[in-house]
């Protein structure tokens, strides 16, 4: 039986990996923090090792920003909701555009999926429109229309 042997990654990759995703510096300075060449690092970008762990970092950062998000949603909502009686008209009205055109289900990628599938789904209202509709609801209001 032969054995696929499988390099790890090593520990300065593995360090130029950490302080790219730590924040703190940019790309050219975690290169020069490393003493690592543009030559090296492209080489390194080129290796499958490499790729993966940068792929898996990536993933990662990318659902831990969707789970704050999701966390904060509701909170964010709320707040738009208490700005729709801002005593500032244009404070509410750009509250009311945006609550109108929160995409139902969650973002844009629901609609994607669910077109992909052959379902039609509803767009979102455009921000003109939202706020001819929010005019006209104004008017009504004004004149006593939807009470």
């Amino acid at each position: 039986m032969v054995r696929k042997h499988t390099r790890r990654l090593t520990r300065k990759q593995l360090a130029v990996i950490d302080d790219l995703f730590d924040g703190d510096m940019d790309e050219q300075e975690v290169l020069a923090k490393h003493s690592l060449s543009w030559h090296l690092y492209r080489k390194w970008l080129g290796d499958e090792r490499f790729k993966r762990e940068l792929d898996i970092r990536i993933n990662s950062a990318r659902k831990q920003s969707e789970l704050i998000i999701a966390r904060y949603a509701p909170i964010a909502a709320m707040t738009l909701v208490t700005l729709t009686e801002s005593k500032k008209p244009e404070t509410a009205r750009k509250a009311c555009v945006d609550l109108i055109t929160i995409p139902k289900g969650g973002g844009q990628e629901k609609n994607v999926h669910d077109a992909a599938k052959g379902e039609k789904t509803a767009k979102p209202l455009t921000p003109a429109v939202a706020g001819k509709l929010l005019a006209v609801l104004a008017k009504a209001n004004m004149e006593g229309d939807l009470r």
